[in-house]
């Protein structure tokens, strides 16, 4: 039997469903939408599927029950009944000026009449056309209208490097949106998506009904593949491969609920005859977010433990970017752990699998030391730490430090900083996808980092300027954390010189 072709870039329904392509089933959290309230908002990663989601909504809404046959909402007591749809997708357009931006409301406005057989007035303002056409709407076929509106943001995202023209895009928008909230006693249902919560756009200054579900557990599943989806819907594509290691490659966004794959990875890893690659993460480097860590001289270590409160879902503006909120939004960190704390509910963050850790470790590491495609330098940690050859592992080391361009130290004082060269230190052996833990924590204090390699342990600490690193190592007795291990236990002392601008020394023992 011909197996199922793969949706790889395809969001509209009715063609997956005609054309013989794979469907995961989502229409019964749709229906669930549907029949519960009326505005949404969802924010998701990008190549989520947030715009198949909204187009399943929009063939709902359309009204032709036939078109699901098959599926969970066909014979579960749903209504089908025909709604005018208003249509708005930033996915493509030019934003780079409020000129352009205004060029593309109104083809995207001039889309929507079209599509509805409705006029706007010339002369009337972009905010005036979208009141004026859903009115209409609602006149004309004497029902309620439906607003399905995709990547709200990227208006915004598209510009996050200048301020000065995001904050144009958000009062724009914020303009723009706020005919919502006007429009209530016409609209039927409302679903906004996009990557990142505006507080200061008038979705959620205005529209104080709207629900947020991006961590909703009852629709933790609603764009993604789950587990089961990959083991059953994608069971004959996927015949004979290794199940723990797709999950440990591509599994691990968490939104309160189970965890998902993002669809593009499993799409791309089965097209590409089961190639374990950075599907996801290639097909948009995250220069903003390389910049802002280089900018806040970020210490890396610290994604290890990152915590945040509620104010991680609504506190994100153009002025003030913190930078493990965009990390969190954009797909990079995710949800691990949920509990309650004095002040409230805390979610402790982490990066979500093995393609991500990989892949934005080389690309923080490549950035931070400008040092592009050090790939075979990775390959030479990797083997030394394995061999634990760690005159191979200081060799590797100076060599990457002095390929640092000269003028990466003139222009600022990192390199006076211990964190710089523990950042790039750990990135580097971050992105070889090694088991690695930052602050360590034992009785005697905090390992710097810890690694575990297949056939050792290996306890490393850092010290800057003549200070005596393995000496630490030996009188807090860090080493006895691990003694029931039962594989040898390395202890690795490294210093830095911040005149020289590299390692100075490294010293190592074996535990015996």
């Amino acid at each position: 039997m011909k197996l199922k072709k793969l949706p790889i870039g395809i969001s509209t329904l009715t063609e997956i469903l005609e054309e013989n392509y794979l469907y995961v089933d989502k229409t019964h959290l749709a229906q669930k939408l549907i029949e519960n309230s009326k505005y949404y908002f969802l924010s998701r990663p990008r190549r989520f599927g947030k715009s198949l989601l909204l187009d399943t909504l929009r063939t709902i809404f359309d009204g032709d029950k036939e078109v699901f046959k098959g599926l969970s909402i066909y014979d579960n007591g749903y209504e089908f009944k025909k709604h005018p749809i208003v249509r708005i997708s930033f996915n493509s357009g030019d934003f780079s000026s409020k000129e352009s931006f205004h060029k593309r409301i109104f083809e995207i406005l001039r889309f929507n009449q079209i599509e509805l057989d409705i006029v706007c007035d010339e002369k009337i303002t972009s905010s005036g056309c979208f009141e004026e056409l859903i009115y209409q709407a609602y006149t004309k076929y004497n029902k309620k209208v439906v607003i399905l509106v995709d990547e709200y943001d990227k208006p915004i995202l598209d510009n996050i490097e200048n301020t000065e023209v995001a904050r144009v895009m958000r009062n724009e928008l914020k303009n723009f949106y706020s005919v919502i909230k006007g429009a209530d006693e016409f609209l039927k249902f409302v679903f906004i998506t996009g990557v990142s919560k505006f507080s200061k756009v008038s979705l959620f200054s205005g529209l104080n009904n709207i629900q947020d579900i991006t961590l909703n557990p009852n629709y933790a599943t609603i764009c993604g593949y789950t587990q089961v989806d990959v083991e059953t819907v994608f069971a004959k594509h996927l015949q004979g491969q290794d199940f723990a290691k797709i999950q440990k490659w591509y599994n691990g966004y968490k939104f309160l609920g189970e965890g998902v794959y993002n669809p593009f990875d499993i799409l791309l890893f089965i097209a590409n005859n089961f190639a374990f690659r950075n599907y996801w993460f290639s097909t948009a480097t995250p220069t903003f977010l390389l910049k802002l860590i280089e900018k806040n001289n970020y210490f890396l270590p610290n994604l290890e433990n990152v915590v945040k409160d509620d104010r991680m879902l609504d506190s994100f503006d153009v002025d003030y970017i913190e930078l493990e909120t965009l990390m969190w939004q954009t797909g990079y960190l995710t949800i691990n752990e949920t509990y309650e704390s004095m002040k409230g509910i805390k979610y402790r963050l982490t990066i979500p699998n093995s393609e991500v850790r990989i892949s934005l470790m080389g690309s923080i590491a490549d950035f931070m030391s400008k040092i592009q495609n050090s790939e075979l330098a990775q390959e030479s940690i990797y083997d030394a730490l394995l061999q634990a050859d760690f005159q191979a592992l200081e060799k590797t080391f100076k060599a990457l430090f002095a390929s640092i361009p000269y003028n990466l130290f003139t222009n600022n004082k990192m390199y006076e900083y211990e964190g710089y060269y523990v950042s790039l230190f750990y990135s580097y052996l971050k992105a070889l996808g090694i088991d690695l833990l930052c602050e360590d924590v034992t009785n005697k204090g905090r390992i710097d980092v810890t690694i575990k390699m297949p056939n050792s342990i290996i306890i490393i600490e850092f010290k800057v300027d003549g200070s005596d690193a393995l000496s630490q190592i030996k009188e807090k007795k860090y080493h006895e954390k691990y003694l029931d291990s039962n594989v040898p236990i390395y202890i690795v002392g490294v210093e830095f010189d911040t005149k020289d601008r590299n390692i100075s020394k490294l010293e190592s023992e074996m535990i015996t």
